[in-house]
């Protein structure tokens, strides 16, 4: 991109940034919450841009003013320290243009959201259900180490240990766009703790990462929901077992798309307390139904997530972790590592950093800044 034709847009930026500075300070634009949250939003993510515009003016001004100069003036010692400013700003700038490019990429509006995670033990029977209880694992020590919040909505053990399936949500900063990268079949190559003639065996567990919909994302008639309780089992004490604290709901939502009527159920066992497992319960139907009427996710992330993650499939696979040999290799990008127990303690933000890099670089190219 020719340097005239990018400070062109940026002009344009600085000018938006001064707009939303003044409209999110507006009461007109407070009492709209659904407005409001948007241009906050657009406000961070311009202060970054703009931010970092002046960053690239300024070493535009000392670039220029370091050749006028060279050309006029007569000091050497004045002519040494200009060489070096010059010298300094030329080298800062490409990296600095590098990361104005990448911000300039259209963002995914879904990246903010919270996410609502599910693993479920595909093709290998118990040891496949093993498998998603070491994934389970993994996730909740990486979003330990980002400082996340991570909260069991509902699962399904399996009989040997690990989980037929379990669903999580996950809230903090920017986690939606951090952990959709993990959308897809996981490999797993190993010796199963039942195997007696030592043969490695290949297994397969799925993940959906699903952005988290907002309550005014989408319309639902509540006074439409039947709600169902019911006692929750598993650990937590006798209170688990002998209070209906789960719930169950079961929503009749008209599908825009092939323009049926479709069932949502929907259960919640996250806490003891009744309530509180409703209001769960109500945003994985919001999350559950946002993904579905949204055009963009359900084209894009929707399509991928019926071919990658709903069959467990073991040709469908994003990655594979061979115990053997120690290694994980991410098959869209060819990487791969030997650090296995760390990868697996939640030790995953490379491997992420590493698909952000590639995808980055992909929309650079299409977008042929």
């Amino acid at each position: 991109m020719a340097e005239n034709t990018l400070l062109d847009r940026l002009d344009g930026i600085e000018a938006r940034f001064q707009e939303v500075s003044t409209l999110i300070t507006d009461p007109a634009v407070i009492a709209d919450m659904k407005r409001y949250v948007r241009l906050n939003k657009e406000y961070r993510d311009l202060e970054r841009l703009t931010a970092a515009t002046r960053r690239y003016r300024d070493l535009l001004g000392n670039i220029a003013e370091s050749k006028e100069l060279l050309e006029n003036e007569n000091d050497e010692e004045m002519r040494a320290m200009a060489r070096e400013q010059l010298s300094q700003a030329q080298e800062a700038l490409p990296a600095l243009e590098e990361e104005i490019k990448i911000m300039l990429i259209p963002a995914d509006p879904e990246d903010a959201r919270n996410a609502i995670v599910e693993i479920r033990g595909g093709t290998g029977g118990d040891e496949a259900a093993l498998f998603a209880g070491d994934l389970f694992k993994m996730y909740t020590r990486y979003c330990e180490s980002k400082g996340w919040q991570v909260s069991v909505t509902s699962f399904s053990e399996g009989a040997a240990g690990g989980f037929k399936e379990i669903v999580f949500a996950v809230s903090g900063e920017s986690v939606y766009g951090t952990l959709k990268y993990e959308s897809g079949v996981h490999r797993v190559q190993r010796v199963p703790a039942t195997e007696t003639q030592g043969r490695v065996h290949t297994s397969a567990a799925t993940v959906a990462v699903l952005p988290e919909a907002e309550a005014f994302d989408v319309e639902i008639n509540e006074g439409e929901i039947k709600w169902e309780t019911f006692r929750s089992g598993g650990a937590g004490g006798q209170n688990v077992n002998k209070v209906e604290s789960g719930v169950r709901l079961r929503y009749m939502w008209h599908n825009p798309v092939p323009g049926q009527t479709d069932e949502i159920l929907i259960e919640c066992t996250e806490t003891r307390d009744q309530p509180k497992n409703k209001e769960r319960a109500l945003s994985r139907l919001r999350t559950y139904i946002y993904d579905r009427e949204h055009q963009k996710y359900v084209d894009d992330i929707a399509s991928r997530r019926r071919t990658l993650v709903s069959t467990g499939d073991r040709s469908a696979k994003i990655r594979t972790y061979n115990f053997p040999q120690g290694r994980i290799t991410d098959h869209r990008i060819n990487y791969t590592i030997y650090n296995l127990p760390a990868f697996l303690n939640g030790d995953i933000q490379d491997c992420i950093d590493h698909l952000i890099i590639a995808e980055n670089a992909e929309k650079l190219k299409e977008a042929e800044l």
